[in-house]
């Protein structure tokens, strides 16, 4: 997902391409419903092993973190990025930050309080309200079950389709001064989003092997990821210019239906693969750095890409192929870099934490 996140986000002639590369469906959803399935199966776990409290706080403490990390990319966006983007006339920078350059107050209050998200800077804010409601999530589906939980995200989410937030939205200007434009809000549709995050919190939180699905249920499943898959690489990220109606069947933001059944489909070939992939799939190690450093990885590669935006402008800039495939290269070195940099420090802290309690023994 990094990886995929990384091509799409640079600001080269390679972007388009290897965006949606599976069909349609992206690498936020894989981020959106690993991250729920592991944090479903891990703070799940730590509900049974250590009471509800604990798991609730261990929430709080990871959403925390995650906050303070979207407030140093916005930080760094605010200032130096659009200092840049301006100093250097490019326009990817200045529309990327447009609401910032209209009214500075109100984006850097609406970017604070996660009201306010420009692209690149939209799915950290995702996550953190996720995290913020998974106690409760938790807590209901554990308790209580969680028929009503599922039955309920996906009313919202239906309600989404029918544009339940942009309504929202106009309720709330008409009752209240809001300045931040809906479109100036994110990309993501917060209540179409959170379905794929409960459905991954319950599927974690069951701490069971995922299902082994029938025959019946598989065959359906490949043709409809085969079509979608041809279908995308066949007329490209719009799956019908000029018929808006079938784009928001597969549309991104909101999680068109079409779509949902897309990463549906390849859910359940992934998963009905997964004893033949464990057993022969490689494990690069390059791979396994970047996804056991996951969140420093992600941030920097936003970094990355704001000054990429900064220096070199959009993918509307026509550059010379070797310039973008040094700078897809040195973003990626730096990945890495930053990767083994956590690794090292996280090894570093291990090794003290021994070496103290061995003293403490001794004495």
């Amino acid at each position: 997902m990094l990886v995929l996140m990384t091509l799409t986000h640079m600001p080269t002639m390679y972007s388009l391409p290897s965006g949606q590369p599976f069909g349609f469906v992206s690498a936020a959803e894989g981020f959106v419903f690993l991250s729920a399935f592991m944090a479903g199966r891990v703070y799940g776990g730590r509900a049974r092993r250590d009471g509800l409290p604990a798991m609730q706080a261990a929430f709080h403490s990871r959403a925390l973190k995650l906050y303070l990390c979207q407030v140093g990319l916005l930080l760094l966006a605010f200032t130096l990025i659009a200092w840049l983007g301006v100093h250097n006339r490019q326009g990817g920078v200045t529309g990327l930050l447009e609401f910032f350059f209209i009214d500075p107050s109100a984006a850097v209050m609406g970017a604070a309080l996660l009201i306010h998200n420009p692209p690149l800077l939209d799915i950290l804010p995702l996550y953190i309200a996720l995290m913020l409601l998974s106690p409760w999530l938790l807590r209901r589906g554990l308790q209580q079950g969680w028929r009503g939980v599922l039955t309920l995200s996906a009313l919202l989410w239906l309600a989404q389709q029918w544009g339940l937030g942009l309504a929202l939205h106009g309720l709330t200007g008409r009752l209240i001064d809001f300045p931040v434009p809906y479109k100036d809000m994110g990309a993501f549709h917060w209540l179409a989003w959170q379905a794929l995050w409960v459905a991954g919190l319950w599927l974690g939180a069951r701490q069971q092997p995922l299902p082994r699905f029938p025959w019946w249920l598989l065959v359906p499943a490949a043709l409809y990821a085969l079509g979608m898959l041809l279908w995308r690489h066949m007329v490209g990220q719009d799956p019908m210019p000029g018929v808006p109606a079938v784009g928001q069947l597969l549309d991104k933001w909101s999680l068109g239906p079409l779509r949902v059944l897309n990463f549906a489909s390849v859910f359940v070939l992934l998963v009905s693969a997964g004893p033949w992939l464990r057993q022969f799939l490689p494990r690069p190690w390059p791979l396994e750095l970047l996804g056991r450093n996951s969140l420093s990885v992600f941030c920097a590669h936003i970094v990355i890409a704001l000054f990429t935006l900064a220096f070199f402008g959009s993918t509307q800039v026509i550059r010379p192929w070797t310039t973008d495939v040094a700078l897809l290269v040195s973003a990626f070195a730096g990945l890495f870099a930053v990767a083994m940099t956590a690794e090292a420090r996280e090894h570093r802290g291990w090794r003290l934490a021994l070496v103290w309690r061995s003293g403490a023994q001794m004495r």
